[in-house]
């Protein structure tokens, strides 16, 4: 007997269904005696039943005894030691519970992608309306500074490069009623690890630096426009690269910028 092609006929899933003669419920009984790939099958399509089951319905405790007499009322599902008897009806009603819970199964597989999809789309929202807002506050943000800048008030010298690094440029606006100072770095090379751009304040007879502030996350800031306070009678704006958290006093070797304030 070729087992394999008796197993891929289909003739054990109508005698799981019920639906054979007694002579070949019988027959395939005794088969399954005789060679253990077919009661392994067997068994496995009733264990495959009863899965399904249990995905459609998680809450309750199938065997699958229990399951064949909730679909068919009062059968009796026949061991493969007996003859199996069950009525053309019968299967009937097994196989419109199975396709109820194989759509059950479907519809709920459905039912937990769309609310993967609702949080998806969820997600992308809150993303765009932050997206949104940032935009406007930048735009609000840059809007202040070009109105800042173009203040009658505002004093500008320009930072030519130095020896440590003669292709280093800046500007300061300086707005002396507000004592404030925007510094534009965007010529200033981004600073090494460890290490970061302090500005000062100088008075050029005798030389006196005062700390205006550094120009923090230098990296990361997209326009290179760092807003200081100032409440100096500057002379000359400097920058120098100091270690990270700033210096007392500036060290002249890393001198990046330099420019004196215009006499009105």
């Amino acid at each position: 007997m070729d087992v394999e092609k008796y197993i891929a006929s289909g003739i054990l899933e109508l005698y799981i269904a019920g639906i054979l003669s007694d002579k070949e419920n019988l027959e395939i009984a005794n088969y399954a005696k005789e060679y253990p790939e077919i009661r392994k099958e067997i068994e496995a399509i009733e264990a495959s039943i009863l899965a399904l089951s249990k995905k459609a319905s998680p809450g309750y405790n199938y065997s699958f005894k229990s399951l064949m007499d909730k679909i068919n009322g009062e059968v009796k599902v026949v061991s493969i030691n007996e003859k199996r008897s069950t009525p053309l009806l019968s299967y009937v009603g097994w196989a419109a519970s199975l396709l109820l819970a194989v759509g059950l199964f479907w519809m709920y597989q459905q039912n937990e992608d769309l609310k993967s999809n609702i949080q998806v789309v969820e997600k992308q929202n809150v993303d765009l309306e932050q997206q949104i807002a940032d935009t406007d506050s930048s735009l609000e943000q840059t809007q202040d500074l070009l109105n800042t800048l173009r203040d009658k008030n505002i004093s500008v010298t320009s930072l030519g490069g130095q020896a440590v690094s003669p292709t280093s440029y800046a500007k300061a606006y300086w707005n002396k009623e507000n004592q404030k100072v925007f510094i534009d770095a965007k010529g200033l090379p981004e600073p090494p690890d460890g290490f970061v751009y302090q500005v000062w304040s100088l008075k050029l007879s005798p030389l006196t630096p005062t700390s205006m502030g550094l120009l923090q996350d230098f990296a990361t800031d997209e326009n290179k426009v760092f807003a200081l306070s100032n409440p100096n009678d500057s002379e000359a704006f400097g920058i120098t690269l100091e270690p990270a958290g700033g210096s007392e006093s500036p060290n002249l070797e890393q001198l990046y910028t330099l420019g004196v304030v215009a006499t009105s």
